[in-house]
């Protein structure tokens, strides 16, 4: 008898075993979208903001991932540099990390969100989280000399870090009617629909390179 339930015993074990593999093999692929209120979704409806519906293209290509919206409208890079840590919990693979555009709208001279996005990328390296960096362009209307300094911070941070870069975040969407809200800042929800088309290519080359991509 004794030796029977040594075989029942190992035969239990082995299933639960089993079963914790199978249990890990399951957890989806942890994205965290981190930004301002063009990742919060501001002015849209429930599932029209860019990280549902990024989830949902992602499942549609049959990509077994969770997108969390980790968005605050009116974030700085120096807010974002604040809350990073507690907003990125551990766990997660992969960050598209979008900020920028409200010191750009702010007039903050470039080199204060170049200090705080080289921050956010050390910090995120450092707990070996993939990012995926998302431009931002200045708008004209600053100058040459101020768009010329912002515009190339994500290029050269992303060199810097060796991380991929989409290289501006409202490509397609900014200064397009019917792509904006009436305030002609934020993406409407078919604006959203064009960006997530845009970046998916992007996005699943981010997730193919992290080890245990979906």
């Amino acid at each position: 008898m004794s030796f029977k339930r040594q075989i029942a015993a190992g035969l239990i074990l082995f299933l639960a075993l089993c079963g914790a593999i199978s249990s890990a093999r399951a957890e989806p692929f942890k994205i965290v979208g981190f930004g301002d209120s063009l990742m919060a979704g501001y002015g849209l409806g429930p599932g029209e903001g860019f990280t549902d519906k990024l989830q949902a293209a992602l499942r549609a290509k049959g990509r077994d991932v969770a997108v969390a919206n980790a968005g605050v409208s009116g974030d700085t890079t120096s807010g974002g540099l604040a809350r990073l840590d507690w907003s990125v919990p551990d766990g997660t693979q992969l960050v598209i990390l979008e900020l920028g555009a409200n010191d750009m709208l702010r007039g903050v001279l470039p080199d204060i969100p170049r200090k705080n996005l080289d921050e956010m990328l050390a910090k995120l390296k450092q707990r070996k989280i993939a990012v995926l960096l998302a431009g931002m362009r200045a708008a004209p209307n600053l100058g040459a000399d101020y768009q010329t300094a912002f515009d190339a911070i994500f290029p050269e941070l992303a060199k810097k870090y060796d991380v991929p870069l989409y290289p501006f975040f409202l490509d397609g969407v900014a200064g397009q009617p019917g792509m904006q809200l009436e305030d002609g800042l934020h993406p409407s929800a078919k604006g959203v629909d064009l960006m997530v088309e845009r970046i998916l290519p992007t996005v699943e080359k981010a997730i193919a390179a992290v080890p245990g991509g979906a």
